[in-house]
């Protein structure tokens, strides 16, 4: 019997309705069904063992994916994200039907993405105080209204000091968040990079970097009143003379999709790119 995870967002009305549309159809046959808000999906139980799940259905937009991710992290358990309306980098480009859905995880028909990771560890007088990680990005940023003095090296070799509002270290998959808003490159999900980028830095360099992520990224905090963030959903306070050091997590998330397209067509879906003139694909 396969298990499903579906991973609702609770005040979206469209997120209840398709999923009890979906639970019904997995219900019918045969499957276990398990979610996140159990009182919303009828038939449903609460979230037990993730290492039994078979997939997670998430209903909702890009940041109820990156939830998700919370809870399937190190469980190598395929997250599917189903569009309700808003085009996002990381759900389908188009809502497949809730028979699409269950045959194609009936057949095993599911196109699979595995994601990179970031890792953080924040040191203080020598000790790790707390460690993470992110899909998308961590970003160490001012918590206050002054600006930042923050001291980039990479793979031990000094790279520049910055008076910022901070400085973002993303992801491919998080290239099309925060680091797009603040002028960072879209990165294709399965080219293997990092892009660090500084905000708003007072110097004559502050451009976005793409640098390999088995580079060893250290920020130093020479100013009060920081914070670091991952994915905007986990946030630690920093104080002056503080270590973040980023690496590549050794785990990864595994994105999949029932429909095959690939990331050009979101991207052109979600910016409203214009592809008239196209003359389709080259021989």
């Amino acid at each position: 019997m396969k298990r499903i995870l579906l991973v609702v967002h609770p005040t979206r009305p469209a997120a209840a309705k398709f999923g009890n549309i979906l639970a019904s159809k997995f219900l019918e046959e045969k499957f276990e069904v398990f979610s996140n808000f159990p009182a919303l999906i009828t038939g449903s139980k609460p979230v037990g063992d993730i290492a039994s799940l078979d997939f997670a259905i998430v209903l909702g937009g890009d940041g109820t994916i990156l939830r998700a991710a919370e809870i399937v992290r190190g469980f190598d358990l395929p997250i599917i994200g189903i569009n309700l309306g808003n085009v996002g980098f990381l759900a389908e480009i188009a809502q497949p039907s809730a028979d699409e859905i269950v045959s194609a995880i009936q057949k095993n028909n599911i196109h699979r993405e595995p994601r990179l990771l970031l890792k953080y560890e924040v040191i203080r007088n020598g000790q790790i105080i707390t460690q993470g990680w992110a899909l998308n990005e961590v970003t160490v940023e001012r918590s206050a209204t002054q600006m930042l003095e923050l001291f980039v090296q990479i793979d031990g070799r000094p790279l520049s000091k910055w008076g910022c509002d901070g400085v973002i270290c993303a992801t491919p998959t998080g290239s099309t968040a925060y680091a797009f808003s603040a002028g960072g490159p879209v990165v294709w999900p399965e080219v293997s990079a990092l892009v660090l980028l500084p905000l708003a830095a007072h110097a004559l360099f502050s451009r976005p970097m793409v640098v390999s992520p088995e580079c060893e990224v250290v920020i130093d905090v020479l100013s009060e009143k920081a914070q670091i963030s991952a994915d905007g959903l986990r946030h630690f306070e920093l104080n002056s003379g503080d270590r973040i050091v980023l690496t590549k997590d050794l785990d990864k998330i595994q994105l999949a999709y029932v429909n095959a397209g690939n990331f050009t067509d979101r991207l052109v879906a979600k910016f409203k790119l214009p592809i008239e003139g196209w003359r389709g694909e080259s021989s």
